[in-house]
């Protein structure tokens, strides 16, 4: 292949709706801190290196993403593109490097592009080597949002390019698991266009850890260069948003499986409460550890639904955001572009879109039921507690009378006792102690038995 370009371009996210203006997530820099590894290790360009020093995000050394704000344009350096430098090769030939950063919106991106050092050098299989291509894989990028590999070359009309793609795929994978499945097959500006996507088998909905690979081939001799350069800036606001909507999505399943567990403990909750109704007597400490728990369960599950809402409203932006840079670049294709490109936005996300409001419907009225549920729980404890409280109030009142009855006869019949005090002999008829104790004991007896008769008349005739 001549004027053979290999390109990253990765996306990483370093703003959400969480953080204050000016704040960053708490990983906005790896994709930074990344690539200087790459160059310190393996890509050992200078420039690359050197990074932190050519970024505005970046003050001696130190990551200031504050010196971002009201950044115009949105390159993170003041120049055009920054030039990298040159690595020589054991075939003699050296490969140069280039590399452009991005602030687009709540995302930073980049693209790294290496060449051969002239266009006519050619660039087969066994030369790819030649450009550290793990270094550019997923496990040392880690690109929130996810990354693009894409491979552009010019071959002879008589070329096997179905077959050179595939080799070509498989070769920028190599030596990992990652496994690359020709997902689209299409034109772009004249060339063949092969689309790929290698995901990782254990985390395969993980953006992170898949790479999505475009592989460029022009046997025609047509004017893609020119044209790909003239809507650069749409193609990567594309891939920007290509990446973003796959993340978007899979944020969303997984905040609609999270909000399915919480619902399908709920359900447990209500089982229980069930039990506790139907038993003879309804357990107050029961009801009462139900009232702690649900009330943050019902947080965290409208937490999931707002999620929920939030990502429709991002990935309809998003959809919308892609098919203006498809518009723009059939525009400058001559009303042509990749039918795959078409087919995703029409099929792909359409269908994502309608899944997220479904989820979205489907969840909405456990919320209504959360709600129920606690008001419910609250009012019945509130009424047992009621009972409980008056219960207690009838017997202090029952001991009460009791109490105070007995009292009042033990004082009447020891003003009738007028024998000195002498010691208790049961030979003897029955001592005045024990009478009076005896009376006093039948009294209190008689008046506890006549409250709880009175309080018992009292709550059945109200």
């Amino acid at each position: 292949m001549k004027n053979f370009s290999l390109s990253l371009y990765a996306f990483h996210l370093c703003h959400t709706l969480t953080e204050l203006p000016g704040e960053v997530v708490t990983d906005a820099n790896l994709l930074w801190e990344n690539l200087v590894k790459v160059g310190e290790s393996s890509l050992t360009f200078v420039g690359l290196k050197d990074l932190r020093s050519k970024l505005i995000c970046y003050q001696n050394g130190k990551y200031e993403p504050k010196r971002e704000i009201g950044r115009i344009p949105e390159r993170l350096i003041d120049a055009q593109d920054l030039d990298l430098g040159s690595l020589p090769t054991t075939e003699g030939f050296k490969i140069n490097a280039n590399l452009q950063p991005f602030l687009l919106n709540d995302t930073y991106a980049v693209d790294l592009t290496l060449f051969p050092e002239s266009p006519n050098i050619s660039i087969d299989i066994p030369q790819l080597q030649h450009f550290k291509l793990s270094s550019l894989l997923p496990s040392n990028i880690q690109a929130s949002l996810g990354q693009t590999l894409s491979i552009y070359g010019e071959v002879d009309p008589n070329e096997d390019c179905d077959t050179l793609a595939k080799k070509l795929a498989i070769a920028l994978v190599a030596g990992t698991n990652l496994n690359p499945i020709r997902s689209q097959q299409g034109e772009l500006f004249g060339s063949l266009l092969f689309e790929y996507q290698a995901l990782d088998p254990d985390e395969p909905d993980n953006p992170a850890k898949q790479c999505h690979i475009l592989i460029v081939i022009n046997n025609s001799q047509a004017a893609t260069a020119t044209l790909a350069a003239e809507a650069y800036n749409w193609l990567l606001n594309l891939l920007c948003s290509y990446h973003k909507i796959l993340y978007i999505y899979q944020l969303a399943r997984q905040r609609y499986r999270d909000a399915r567990t919480i619902y399908s403990n709920l359900e447990k909750k209500i089982q229980k409460f069930n039990s506790l109704i139907f038993e003879n007597q309804t357990q107050l400490s029961g009801l009462k550890s139900l009232m702690r728990e649900i009330p943050q369960k019902n947080f965290d599950y409208i937490r999931c639904l707002q999620d929920l809402q939030t990502h429709h409203t991002a990935i309809t932006t998003n959809i919308t955001n892609y098919r203006i840079c498809l518009e723009k670049i059939q525009t400058i294709g001559s009303g042509k572009s990749p039918q795959s490109w078409q087919d995703f936005i029409n099929k792909d996300c359409k269908k994502w879109q309608e899944q997220i409001q479904t989820d979205i419907n489907y969840l909405t009225p456990g919320q209504e039921l959360f709600g129920q549920f606690v008001d419910t729980i609250r009012g019945i404890v509130e009424i047992k507690q009621t009972e409980s409280d008056r219960s207690l109030e009838n017997k202090i009142q029952e001991i009460g009378i009791a109490f105070g009855g007995g009292a009042i006869v033990s004082g009447v019949v020891t003003q009738h006792i007028d024998k000195p005090f002498t010691e208790i002999n049961f030979k003897y008829p029955i001592h005045p102690l024990v009478l009076s104790l005896l009376w006093s004991f039948l009294a209190t007896a008689a008046c506890f038995l006549l409250a709880q008769l009175w309080l018992f008349t009292k709550r059945k005739w109200g």
